[in-house]
């Protein structure tokens, strides 16, 4: 009869309800915890790699004469927005693309930093397409690993590219021989 007045009072015992409840659902709220972590950085590391893209068109479309100094200049500068993640494998590649009267759109000039230069004929939307007219073009990729790694496994790559008229001419890169109009 004692074990049997024992199981009783145990079932009534609720001393450690909490802690049961806490054990069962911690788990659960710290992996929810650490996902939501982890993506809301890759989106911050991926509206990084937009606002890259968008400055580096901007600033060439800005100009109408670039030095070499010049585009180290916007790479170096662009490059710091991707602060506190690391810049080391960031490419950026900055064209100037011409399109005659058949709107056929070829590469004038391109530079880039860790990626690879545009040459020949490119590829631009039609919407974008005019006769006779010049765009500058901005592309940029960065491989994310997230600091974790819970939720997203690997490496993303965000990538971005961004198109812009030239604001008064088409800028010239590196000398006059290399001018975009």
């Amino acid at each position: 009869m004692s074990g049997h007045i024992s199981l009783l009072r145990l079932a009534r015992d609720k001393r450690g309800v909490s802690a049961v409840e806490f054990a069962l659902v911690a788990p659960l709220m710290i992996g929810l915890y650490l996902g939501c972590v982890e993506i809301s950085d890759g989106v911050a590391a991926d509206r990084k790699v937009t606002l890259i893209a968008s400055t580096v068109a901007n600033l060439v479309a800005q100009s109408t004469s670039l030095s070499a100094s010049d585009m180290s200049n916007i790479f170096d500068a662009s490059t710091a927005i991707m602060a506190p993640y690391s810049t080391t494998n960031i490419k950026i590649t900055v064209s100037c693309l011409a399109m005659d009267a058949n709107k056929n759109v070829t590469v004038k000039w391109s530079e880039t930093r860790n990626g690879s230069k545009l040459s020949g004929t490119a590829t631009v939307p039609s919407d974008l397409k005019l006769a006779n007219s010049q765009l500058v073009y901005a592309t940029v990729s960065y491989p994310y690993k997230p600091a974790i790694g819970y939720t997203i496994t690997g490496t993303l790559t965000l990538a971005e590219q961004m198109y812009m008229m030239p604001r008064i001419t088409a800028p010239s890169y590196p000398d006059t021989s290399h001018t975009c109009a």
